[in-house]
């Protein structure tokens, strides 16, 4: 009753309810270019293509575009690009003065970084784009090619793909304005949940029709997944509060000796770097087997079989390790203790019994590699839990992507986030919140 409460809640406040229709109609949007073939390519004779994305890397890169990358969709090659290009751009953001201007500069400063990060986008596409075309000349029959493999069909494949790149993008960041929640991140949650229900299929029949395990089975691994998102919310949402005192001000605008003010609380989360980790070390774990592909000797043929393997156990041992590294790497650049100490030192607060300034600093770093170490190893094993599932309870290998890893972690993230905006705009309008519990209120004109 109070869930049907709060969707009533939710379609009284007039603008949250039209952002609410705005994302829904991007989104179909999305979903419906997915399903447009490339012009030019036999839609009836891409069953190959669907088989060579059932597993493995190909299937993970199926996954996040939602099947467009099976079906040679104008979206075939999905956000993915841009986020590729999103990632550059913070980790040149390091090394390159200009961009660390840019980053100080407020609003400006970050037009022109998505600015750049659009080009470096469309430039990543272009590179991109005729090797999804020549895959698709290797994969599918000949027939499948209308024009054949001419350079006018290459050429303009190249450009249609580049363009619906560039759509997705301008559709993700309309949902960011004019809807709810991050519509990069929605856009990539949505591909994955539009795999769910064929993977779920699949597998249920594999387990009842095949007598393999029947609904015993399915109900053991419904109750494991249940259990490994319960464990992903505690990953996203776990953070270790710093308690910070404030002096209170004096009506002169100076500072009362020994009166202190209200205490508050600095949050560090657990896992501070998100999924960025995982994604790092996924873009890693392409390149052993990319290498040893040059090669024909038998040594390079195991590397490149193991590391093909994505629920084999080579590859997701480096898989956890490059993960915890890049852990700490990551939070390492995009958790500024040095900046916080000083912050903190400015509005005249400091954390009990630690000095202001380099002490405050070398507190909050030390704190942070203290609570990065477990985070990154539960990072790490929801990362390869997929392959252990694979391994001990045989679940078909697209239903096993969603017992961990980067799907699973982008789902949780992403619901959470949007439920916090769409909490806020409850709370702000006087009703219960979808994260609170209490009596409903009347709402404010």
């Amino acid at each position: 009753m109070k869930f049907i409460n709060t969707i009533k809640n939710i379609w009284k406040i007039e603008e949250l309810k039209n952002r609410i229709l705005v994302t829904l109609g991007l989104l179909l949007v999305y979903r419906f270019g997915a399903q447009v073939v490339l012009p030019g390519i036999d839609a009836s004779q891409l069953s190959n293509l669907a088989s060579q994305t059932d597993g493995g890397l190909l299937g993970l890169l199926n996954a996040f575009t939602g099947g467009a990358f099976s079906n040679a969709s104008v979206f075939a090659l999905g956000i993915m690009p841009y986020i590729s290009a999103s990632i550059v751009v913070q980790l040149m953001g390091i090394a390159i003065p200009y961009l660390q201007k840019l980053q100080k500069e407020g609003e400006s400063g970050r037009r022109k970084i998505n600015q750049i990060t659009r080009w470096l986008t469309i430039a990543i596409t272009l590179v991109q784009g005729p090797g999804y075309i020549y895959n698709l000349f290797a994969t599918l029959p000949q027939q499948a090619f209308l024009l054949g493999d001419t350079v006018t069909f290459v050429a303009s494949a190249v450009v249609i793909l580049t363009t619906g790149t560039i759509f997705a993008m301008w559709l993700g960041e309309k949902i960011t304005d004019k809807g709810i929640g991050n519509g990069i991140s929605l856009l990539i949650m949505v591909g994955i949940i539009a795999t769910l229900p064929q993977a779920f299929i699949q597998e249920f029949a594999s387990r009842v029709f095949e007598s393999n395990g029947g609904l015993i089975m399915i109900l053991i691994e419904l109750v494991i997944w249940f259990a490994i998102i319960l464990a992903s919310v505690m990953l996203v949402m776990a953070v270790r509060q710093i308690p910070v005192q404030y002096a209170r001000r004096t009506a002169s605008g100076g500072y009362e000796k020994n009166v202190f003010g209200s205490r508050q609380y600095i949050p560090l989360k657990l896992n501070a770097s998100g999924v960025m980790p995982i994604i790092f070390a996924q873009a890693i774990m392409f390149i052993p087997a990319a290498v040893a592909g040059l090669s024909d000797s038998d040594a390079a043929q195991g590397v490149t079989a193991a590391f093909s393997d994505i629920f084999g156990f080579w590859y997701n041992v480096v898989f956890a390790l490059l993960i915890i590294v890049f852990t700490y790497f990551y939070t390492a650049i995009t958790v500024p203790t040095n900046k916080m100490a000083d912050d903190l030192k400015r509005s005249g607060g400091f954390i009990p019994g630690i000095r202001p300034g380099t002490e405050t600093a070398e507190f909050l770093d030390r704190i942070m590699s203290q609570i990065t170490l477990p985070g990154s190893i539960f990072l790490a094993l929801i990362a390869v839990f997929p392959a252990v599932v694979v391994q001990l309870l045989g679940l078909q290998q697209g239903w096993a992507l969603f017992f961990g890893g980067t799907s699973l972690l982008i789902m949780v993230g992403v619901a959470i986030d949007t439920m916090q905006q769409v909490n806020s705009y409850l709370l702000n309008r006087h009703y219960d919140g979808l994260m609170k519990t209490g009596k409903n209120r009347k709402a404010v004109a």
